[in-house]
């Protein structure tokens, strides 16, 4: 434990394993089945239980919980884990659960993720790398969450939902059905208003790509036919398109899901550009 700091009033359970510069604050408290990697920052008041395990060069702030019990009835209290991924940033009063055992057994979080104050992460969801929660946002249990998502404040994401890699889930969006990658979702309950562009181009994707992207959400979401339609027609237009593939590919991933469509009659396309 070379260069690791444990402050006199943290509690240390016997058998947590702790990597070399650590820092435990004031007041903390570390769990027997608790595995922090090395530089992890615990800054004072923060609570870690269970088998739970944070990767190197996170930092946690003052009054999070972490690896906490579900809160699921049908839990019967059987070994789950939390694991949280390196170089993260967890900020003030966050919550995240551990798995359940009537469920995934585990919740994970990815690498790189900023997870804002009084942001929640239920049991057994699984986040991607890059992921920003902003302040009040909440996954319900058994979300999936794709990298480089951002989801605004107090958006709420309802249980088994899932986020496709970069979308943008606006503030107090209300989100109750699968968001296609690149999606803008806005509204209660949310509705798609286009690509989130901003997401689009830090992706590395071409103009040339967003142009493809564009025509082929117009004629995905075309009144004319039914969504499982329009994926085929989509498909056949758009043989070469690598990113349209991977729309399509979590549109059809799951079998029957419910998904975030566009409002009708409300606009369908380029409601992301510049916006964030």
């Amino acid at each position: 434990m070379s260069g690791t700091v444990v402050h006199p009033s943290a509690v240390v359970e016997p058998g947590a394993q702790i990597g070399a510069g650590v820092v435990i604050g004031p007041l903390c408290y570390v769990g027997a089945e608790t595995v922090l990697g090395d530089g992890v920052v615990l800054a004072n008041h923060v609570s870690v239980s269970g088998a739970t395990t944070i990767g190197a060069g996170t930092r946690v702030e003052a009054f999070a919980a972490l690896g906490g019990p579900p809160q699921d009835r049908k839990h019967k209290g059987g070994r789950t884990t939390l694991t949280i991924g390196a170089n993260c940033d967890i900020r003030e009063s966050v919550t995240m659960h551990r798995g359940t055992d009537c469920g995934r057994g585990a919740t994970t979080v990815g690498d790189n993720c900023f997870i804002l104050a009084y942001s929640h992460v239920a049991h057994d969801c699984v986040i991607g790398n890059g992921v920003t929660m902003t302040h009040g946002s909440t996954l319900g249990g058994h979300c999936e969450v794709g990298d480089g998502v951002i989801l605004g404040g107090h958006a709420a994401v309802h249980q088994f939902v899932r986020i496709g890699h970069h979308a943008f889930i606006a503030g107090m969006a209300a989100v109750v059905g699968d968001v296609i990658p690149y999606g803008m979702a806005i509204g209660d309950r949310a509705k798609l208003r286009g690509f989130n562009i901003i997401g689009l181009k830090r992706s590395g994707m071409s103009r040339s790509e967003l142009v493809t992207m564009r025509a082929a959400y117009r004629m995905l979401f075309s009144p004319d036919g039914t969504l499982a339609e329009n994926v085929g027609k989509v498909r056949r237009a758009f043989p070469d398109s690598a990113a349209v593939a991977d729309i399509l590919d979590f549109l059809t991933s799951r079998g029957k899901r419910q998904f975030t469509v566009p409002a009708l009659g409300g606009r369908s396309d380029d409601a992301g550009d510049g916006a964030q």
